[in-house]
């Protein structure tokens, strides 16, 4: 259902005074859009004044089944009222369930449940150690990953370490060694990189944060070929690519890739919580010994009853259809942009796209803000590129109405 009024508003005084109270009191390491949002059901937000919104962003792909999805609060309702957590002191009865299921939907073996994406990438990065130095056989204290440029896996001190990105690095060190940074995309450098210290490659088969890059086609095969060769493991960071926002379960199966470990979060949780994990083989993750990695919540019913209907929700095919169908919509659409001077390149796959604004018109900063006064949230990412990632749930007519949104901001 698309919004009642398309004429632009400037911040109510309510949303106003809740910023204002948020400023004061909250650390700033996050630059909001101006939205306070109070209610959200599919694909739409309300705020505090009763204004409704299209979201375009879905909680960078946490959301992809939508605000309020009603098998997933009905998961997580009943498993409320049975038990929330346990910690791994014990063994809960969603667990195995759990564990199977996910593994099967990935093709592997064993699964490593985290809570945060951030969380499950420090844990790929010890599992891909301790695999170097017990499997492969790397000389203690000698292991590499090797990392792409630009890229995105979270924020903790280790992660940032690889980060090429000067807001996300700058002022944290002394940085973790241990990792080789090559360019997204260049085989050269990628295959220069690897040695026998080598433990794993990690990688986003497409860059979310960097703005929707999508690599050049045959690169993850590529990648593939190459580690196989030297032994090396390819992890594929699935994050906001994985669980159908690209129009498949992960991204790598656009070019018939199949990683030696999956890392993934955000959708998992169904937006109701955080939920993470590693998956791999028994060989890798069966690396660990009790007391070598853990966490208090990772795993905990309440999760894994939520993860499980997502899983469920996910075997039907449905969303990874939708996604490809709309998706290709959404790219037709875009496409017509290209030619407008309005903006300068379209990226992306499935309901996932980086659009690069013009500098005559605006940065992405600018025209999210301008979408906000016209009802569509979006955000912006390194200056110039928005990125369009709505939940997989949306219809046509709204993701219509909110595409005439864009084109009425962009003069076209």
């Amino acid at each position: 259902m698309v919004a009642e009024t398309e004429s632009p508003v400037s911040t109510s005084s309510t949303n106003a005074s809740l910023i204002a109270a948020v400023e004061a009191h909250s650390a700033r390491n996050y630059h909001p859009l101006p939205v306070v949002v109070a209610t959200a059901d599919g694909a739409w937000m309300t705020d505090v004044e009763g204004r409704r919104y299209l979201d375009l962003l879905a909680g960078y792909s946490a959301l992809n089944f939508g605000h309020g999805n009603r098998r997933i609060l009905d998961a997580a309702k009943a498993q409320l009222e049975r038990v929330t957590l346990t910690s791994r002191a014990f063994h809960h009865d969603r667990f195995a369930a759990f564990c199977e299921q996910l593994a099967e939907l990935c093709g592997m073996e064993m699964v490593l449940p985290m809570n945060t994406g951030a969380e499950a990438v420090e844990t790929a990065v010890k599992t891909a150690r301790k695999w170097g130095y017990r499997v492969k056989g790397v000389p203690a204290e000698m292991a590499k990953i090797v990392v792409a440029g630009n890229n995105f896996h979270g924020r903790t001190t280790t992660i940032v370490s690889f980060s090429t990105d000067p807001e996300a690095r700058a002022d944290f060190g002394p940085y973790t060694p241990g990792f080789e940074i090559v360019p997204y995309g260049d085989l050269t450098a990628m295959r220069e990189a690897l040695t026998e210290n080598t433990v794993a490659v990690l990688l986003e088969p497409i860059q979310g944060e960097a703005g929707v890059l999508v690599p050049p086609a045959g690169y993850l095969p590529t990648v593939r070929e190459l580690t196989r060769e030297r032994n090396v493991l390819f992890v594929a960071d699935e994050i906001q690519s994985g669980l159908g926002r690209t129009g498949r379960t992960f991204a790598c199966e656009h070019e018939g890739v199949v990683p030696d470990v999956y890392v993934l979060g955000k959708a998992l949780g169904g937006g109701v919580l955080p939920v993470s994990a590693v998956v791999s083989s028994a060989e890798v993750l069966g690396v660990f010994r009790p007391g070598e990695h853990g966490s208090t919540f990772g795993g905990n019913p309440l999760a894994c009853a939520v993860a499980l209907e997502v899983i469920a929700m996910l075997r039907t095919g449905e969303f990874q259809q939708r996604s490809a169908e709309l998706g290709a919509h959404l790219h037709r659409e875009l496409g017509l942009l290209a030619g407008t001077g309005r903006v300068t390149a379209i990226r992306g796959r499935g309901l996932w796209a980086g659009v690069d604004i013009a500098r005559a018109v605006g940065t992405g900063r600018e025209v999210s803000e301008r979408l906000v006064d016209r009802g569509v949230l979006v955000k912006d990412t390194h200056g110039p590129t928005i990125r369009i990632a709505p939940p997989l749930v949306i219809g046509k007519e709204d993701l219509d109405w909110g595409l005439a949104q864009l084109r009425g901001v962009l003069g076209v």
